[in-house]
């Protein structure tokens, strides 16, 4: 199967090139002594296939080939712009068209308030950019609509607010707003802003378990996985994993249904909540809304709670959750956390862990997973985590604690719940948040990105054996 054809875009196959070398060469022990030729393993000509020159799209794969090795140490951010690459798009900001008529009203220069209009010999207008701060008050009153406002890719996709230009017009990610949620990766044309991938440490995890070192690897899948490899059947997926050494796989789905039942008690007891599912929100919670951090749910994050509860089964475990989610990166090397997760692989990483290795999945066999229930699998998209905690409360009696939901599909309905709810004004108890559109099948370390991925889900939880979350639960203590 063609490359291409595993990804919406070429800046995810070029991503993906990068990966797979790194870790073939990881694999093979040659690594250190070979990572400068990776640049050219890809761009093998003489004439650019991208860029300019032939020169500036290896100097732009060796800047990939760093991220992919783990980025820079010294950036606790898990999101990193490559500099050199960002020099493609224009500035933006407001701009006066072509539809400008030079007409004699000037309501642009009478509403602009720090002077940046002006005019030439034929009346048409312009905008001092030294002076404008893009308020758009002067796009607001033109007659003809002339002024329009061109913002870049990575700033429109930006819901936080956390990027800027810098100094050399390339993009700049502000820590202390950023919630490493990857919109701006996936959205990046020229793939300038990378996540980072710690694809070596979960390499190396299993090298030393085939090698001798007594632990096993477990892999810990999202449910999202249903949505994604579509050209291969998801126990093929499974027998992949497992092909690449884990010692089993387990789903997400089932400290999904862990987190829902617990959360739906902590519900009815505390009287409002928001959940903790999604790194990204909780993040931005912190970051935004401080002051309502107390009532963010007290669990861990589904792939943090089955973690936790692998390694009460097998102390020496060592897991690795693999999903759609760069935020989950940075959750993973959270203290309460990190004893839990070892490392976090996307599935665009994973799936240049199988070419790194040949490993043909649409090929396998299929292997069976353990079931979660039909609840716990839809933690993937928008509303189902919701949907989970209704039913929770249903299972345990708690019926009586009506619930008022509000499930928001991407940070900004997140942005609005919580301004209401930091007001006092919301007529809601429970606020589902989910940072990326679409839910977890909207993740930026997503394969592919479509409306067909709920549907993929929501098939995927109709095929659970347990339709109840007590049912799931009860095979945990068996």
């Amino acid at each position: 199967m063609t490359e291409q054809r595993k990804f919406d875009t070429k800046v995810q196959v070029l991503k993906y090139k990068v990966l797979r070398e790194v870790a073939r060469l990881a694999w093979n022990d040659q690594l250190l002594e070979r990572v400068h030729d990776i640049p050219k393993t890809i761009v093998s000509g003489k004439e650019p296939t991208m860029r300019c020159c032939v020169y500036k799209e290896r100097a732009i794969l060796a800047e990939r080939v760093k991220l992919a090795m783990g980025g820079d140490r010294d950036n606790p951010n898990m999101i990193e712009v490559i500099d050199i690459a960002c020099d493609e798009c224009p500035v933006g900001g407001y701009r006066v068209t072509e539809a400008c008529r030079g007409c004699l009203a000037h309501r642009c220069e009478g509403a602009c308030k720090k002077g940046a209009i002006y005019f030439d010999k034929a009346h048409t207008a312009h905008i001092d950019k030294a002076k404008c701060v893009e308020c758009g008050a002067c796009a607001k009153v033109c007659p003809y609509g002339a002024i329009s406002s061109q913002k870049r890719p990575c700033v429109m996709a930006c819901k936080v607010r956390a990027i800027s230009m810098n100094d050399e017009k390339a993009a700049s990610i502000d820590r202390e707003k950023c919630i490493e949620c990857g919109a701006c990766v996936y959205q990046c044309p020229f793939g300038a802003i990378m996540d980072k991938s710690f694809i070596l440490n979960a390499i190396d995890l299993l090298k030393k378990s085939e090698n001798g070192e007594k632990y096993k690897v477990y892999a810990v899948i999202a449910p999202s996985i249903s949505s994604q490899f579509t050209y291969a059947k998801l126990g093929s997926v499974v027998s992949g994993i497992k092909a690449l050494g884990f010692h089993t796989v387990v789903e997400a789905a089932l400290g999904a249904d862990m987190v829902a039942y617990e959360e739906a008690a902590e519900l009815a007891e505390k009287g409002f909540l928001t959940s903790s599912c999604c790194p990204a929100f909780v993040a931005y919670i912190q970051k935004q809304f401080p002051d309502l951090a107390a009532h963010v749910s007290s669990h861990l994050s589904p792939a943090a709670t089955i973690a936790r509860y692998i390694k009460r089964d097998d102390p020496g475990a060592k897991v690795i959750f693999i999903g759609p989610c760069t935020a989950k990166k940075a959750e993973a090397r959270k203290p309460e956390v990190r004893p839990y997760l070892d490392e976090v692989l996307t599935f665009e990483e994973l799936q240049a862990l199988f070419d790194s290795r040949d490993i043909e999945i649409s090929e396998l066999p299929e292997d069976v997973l353990e079931n979660a229930s039909y609840y716990g699998r839809i933690f993937a998209r928008s509303g189902g985590l919701t949907d989970a905690v209704a039913e929770a409360l249903r299972e345990r009696g708690l019926d009586s604690f009506k619930l008022r939901a509000v499930p928001c599909d991407g940070i900004e309905a997140c942005r609005t719940a919580l301004l209401k709810a930091s007001k006092g004004v919301l007529d809601a108890n429970f606020i589902e948040g989910m940072a990326c559109v679409g839910g977890c099948i909207g993740g930026a370390g997503c394969l592919t990105h479509g409306d067909k991925n709920k549907a993929d889900v929501d098939r995927y939880g109709k095929e659970a054996m347990e339709k109840k979350i007590e049912d799931s639960l009860s095979m945990l203590h068996r």
